[in-house]
């Protein structure tokens, strides 16, 4: 998959194409049928397929003190991107220039000018332009004046839930991976570096890899059976996430027991697969306790983790209808 990063002097094998536009936070269910649209419109007229995304995220060009959780970094949503089959990814620049387009600028410089667009495809709620004056109708309109197609995908969604990145964080933020990851298509993951912590897993018994979280990871403070990727392999563990109320209820931190296992990974990116919620963070009246519950937790974790692999022997949720999500880098 190319990756284009303006949209001055466009490559000619990169334009022409057909072009789904939008933030695609996530790549969940409903992002991937815009995909998917904008895939077959180009598998039709035997043209490049393409998306374009905007960084940084324009909520946090307009709103940069306010932590915006996502749930993709851009790197990853490229790796989803292509695990999709698109041929292109267009990651434009979001700045005070970007900005400043009108809604009829952006479609004159950007997509027509510079990418000569054929075909595009957004979701029913796109917005564009200086003002976000620009709507499904607008674009539509401007694909008229200026000699290109449009479509619009509707609203998409299971059992009476909508499909939307949004929607998604509130399920993190609620304890429920695996109701994120039946919206997303896949199990969510969050990748850290291992450093040293507080030492304290060693000496309970259940020593803990820990990653730092960025402030703006925001999904509930518990327990979690997960699985952890470490140099593209798989293991299981339980995870926990809080402000260790037990001794020091101090700034959050994310820990993980990963079971018969005993390499030294200090240093190591790894990549954290959130798959079942099992309990919420509490207090203890002592270590004992404390190390009495761990050990429930993970034998809960164990269980949950062996339903779940043998139900899905590929180790992945899948991606859409047909596709498995990769080891994401």
């Amino acid at each position: 998959m190319k990756i284009i990063e303006q949209y001055h002097d466009v490559p000619a094998d990169q334009q022409n194409c057909s072009l789904a536009i939008g933030n695609f936070d996530g790549v969940h269910k409903g992002h991937q049928v815009v995909l998917e649209a904008a895939m077959s419109v180009a598998q039709k007229n035997k043209i490049c397929a393409g998306v374009m995304v905007f960084e940084p995220h324009p909520r946090v060009f307009f709103q940069p003190q306010r932590h915006l959780f996502r749930l993709t970094s851009p790197k990853t949503k490229l790796k989803l991107f292509e695990t999709l089959g698109l041929d292109m990814a267009a990651v434009m620049p979001f700045d005070a220039a970007m900005a400043g387009l009108t809604a009829e600028e952006f479609v004159a410089k950007v997509l027509v000018e510079g990418f000569k667009v054929r075909h595009v495809v957004t979701g029913f709620n796109f917005f564009f332009g200086k003002g976000r004056t620009g709507n499904p109708q607008v674009l539509k309109e401007l694909g008229e004046k200026y000699g290109f197609g449009v479509t619009t995908v509707e609203v998409q969604g299971e059992a009476g839930d909508r499909f939307s990145s949004s929607r998604v964080r509130e399920l993190l933020q609620e304890g429920d991976p695996r109701g994120a990851a039946e919206m997303l298509g896949y199990w969510w993951r969050i990748k850290g570096t291992v450093s040293g912590g507080a030492q304290r897993g060693g000496w309970l018994g259940f020593p803990t890899a820990n990653i730092t979280l960025r402030n703006s990871e925001e999904f509930h403070h518990g327990i979690y059976a997960v699985r952890v990727y470490i140099d593209g392999e798989v293991h299981h563990g339980a995870a926990y996430l809080g402000t260790r109320p037990t001794f020091d209820d101090g700034h959050p931190v994310l820990e993980t027991f990963l079971f018969d296992f005993d390499r030294d990974i200090y240093g190591k990116e790894i990549f954290i697969e959130l798959i079942e919620f099992i309990r919420e963070d509490i207090r203890f009246k002592d270590e004992e306790e404390l190390k009495t519950n761990m050990r429930k937790d993970c034998e809960k974790a164990r269980t949950i983790l062996f339903e779940i692999e043998r139900a899905d022997p590929m180790l992945h949720f899948p991606l859409g209808k047909t596709r498995h999500v990769p080891f994401v880098t």
